[in-house]
């Protein structure tokens, strides 16, 4: 064993008779800057040292037996390794898969018009092909308005906040059911879109949980849960089918209803148990939650993740932010696909020849196989640290299948080949969404920017849903060559633009790495004077 003399390459490090540690560290590279980085040896507090008081027993030997590194330091001054990762699991029980369902519910909800229109809708109002995409542009028109309330997930307390945005669009979609014109069920959507504007923020609310490397698979845990809906609803919707036919209820009213009233339920849920932030979760211990919060620390240059309220500073920089608009950009042609298909899959289904009954049943295995492509990817996209290769490859391939589309279509093949085509499309469009949004929030150093970044990405990427609803009217069909090429083009689109991101970004990854070489020396800025300009000097882009 070597003694505190043979330590190699680490700060020097004072331990009295007890092995204590003494004197004041500069912790910054550590666990972020904050009110000055200045740290003692006893800064966490008692709760911080009335549980595992072995390992902390035992962490002085092992400071003389091993080299002082940082992660030494991380490991066994602040926490385990051991506690990060028990934090994390309940963070992805708890927490991620509760607003997986979540949005499983808000897409069901803005979705099942599609499953609806089959089972009679547009027969019992009497809409026109062009009434129909007005109430798609109705739902996407206030949904788009009203992206600013991302920023409200930092105004109010989000267990409040979330559970009114959940029992709002809840009520509202299980009214649809009650529709009895174009005008009524026009209104309908359009207070839809404002009660499911709200619930984009939540990417950003999960950054109040996550470190940058881990947001990706879990925002793919929830995002795909849309899939998941739309695999859910075609089937659900089948069974509702069968079922109205026995009953003195239009199916499309019971799909409505049926759909609709769960949300209601699951918003009291909400209340009681989202938590606002690391520190507020019920279901950690004390100690639990500290380790919570002070892994974040370098997340947010400084800030506590999810608390205090909005930086007008860094909201105004990251509105004159070219990569803010370039990445909105690639989320807008995203959209066109992503928001079309869903609504009109299984009309374009039922063209090909199949009846309504098999056509809401053949739209559930596309989407199915999406939802695990969207796990997978979003997973090796953390753990390589990568994001541009992923959404170049998954834009690529759903160009491909609507490009596979719009060849069968022109050339009147058989129908099979049409709807092979579906299953690279949604496999692509759905990952390339989830891995847009998780780019842009590692990319924002601060809670005011990911929330601007968020809110500048939807406020231009909805506006492809717009483009997108326009793309599959009844004189196209039964083919819809004309939508099919679109979608493939804009997808290709995607892949271009994610190509010139991750050049701009590694250029100036080697500029501030340069600047940092420079400004560092030896020592690469462990100890600065200013302590607080440490997480944005060292805040490096994500490819």
């Amino acid at each position: 064993m070597r003694s505190n003399s043979d330590l190699e390459d680490g700060p020097a490090l004072d331990m009295n008779a007890q092995g204590d540690l003494e004197g004041n560290f500069e912790l910054e590279d550590l666990t972020g800057s904050h009110n000055g980085s200045r740290y003692l040896s006893t800064t966490f507090g008692s709760e911080f040292e009335d549980s595992n008081s072995d390992e902390e027993a035992r962490s002085p030997n092992f400071l003389r037996s091993r080299r002082a590194s940082a992660s030494t330091l991380q490991s066994f001054m602040l926490y385990t390794p051991d506690e990060e990762r028990s934090v994390i699991r309940k963070f992805d029980r708890r927490l991620v898969l509760f607003v997986a369902l979540l949005y499983m519910l808000s897409f069901l909800d803005r979705s099942n018009i599609g499953n609806a229109r089959i089972a009679g809708l547009s027969e019992d109002l009497h809409l026109s092909s062009l009434q129909y995409e007005w109430l798609l542009r109705a739902f996407y028109i206030t949904y788009i308005l009203f992206e600013w309330m991302t920023l409200l997930w930092k105004v109010f307390p989000p267990h409040i906040y979330l559970a009114i945005c959940v029992a709002s669009w809840g009520l509202i979609a299980s009214m649809q059911s009650v529709a009895f014109s174009f005008t009524s069920l026009f209104v309908l959507r359009a207070v839809l879109g404002i009660g499911e504007a709200a619930f984009v923020g939540v990417p950003f609310f999960m950054s109040f949980f996550y470190k940058r490397d881990e947001l990706a698979f879990r925002t793919g845990l929830f995002i795909s849960a849309a899939p998941l809906a739309t695999s859910f609803a075609s089937s659900l919707a089948w069974v509702i089918t069968k079922i109205g036919n026995r009953i003195p209820i239009a199916d499309w009213r019971l799909l409505f209803l049926v759909e609709g009233f769960p949300s209601i339920v699951v918003s009291v849920f909400v209340f009681l148990y989202i938590p606002d932030n690391p520190e507020t979760a019920r279901y950690l211990t004390r100690r639990e939650q500290k380790v919570a919060e002070l892994r974040l620390r370098k997340e947010t240059a400084g800030k506590e993740a999810g608390k205090g309220g909005l930086m007008w500073s860094e909201i105004r920089e990251t509105l004159i932010d070219p990569k803010s608009y370039l990445t909105a950009a690639m989320f807008f042609c995203s959209n066109v696909a992503f928001s079309s298909l869903p609504v009109f899959l299984p009309t374009i289904i039922k063209e090909m020849g199949y009846s309504a009954l098999a056509s809401q049943a053949l739209s559930a295995p596309p989407y199915l196989a999406a939802f695990f492509a969207v796990l997978l990817t979003a997973y090796f996209s953390d753990r390589y640290r990568i994001r541009s290769a992923f959404v170049i490859f998954h834009a690529l391939l759903a160009s491909f299948g609507y490009a596979m589309m719009a060849i069968a279509g022109s050339m009147e093949a058989s129908a099979k080949w049409r709807y092979l085509g579906v299953y690279p499309a949604a496999m692509g469009f759905f990952s390339v969404v989830t891995i847009i949004i998780t780019w842009t929030i590692n990319n924002q150093d601060s809670d005011s920017k990911k929330g601007t970044g968020v809110a500048m990405l939807n406020y231009i990427g909805q506006l492809g849903p717009l483009v997108g609803v326009h793309l599959y009217p009844d004189s196209d069909q039964p083919y819809y060559v004309k939508g099919m090429a679109i979608c493939a083009c804009f997808m290709a689109t995607v892949a271009v633009l994610a190509y010139a991101l991750r050049r701009i970004l590694g250029i100036k990854n080697q500029r501030m790495a340069i600047e940092d070489s420079k400004a560092g020396g030896e020592d690469e800025g462990l100890v600065v004077q200013n302590p607080a300009d440490q997480g944005r000097k060292h805040f490096m882009f994500m490819l």
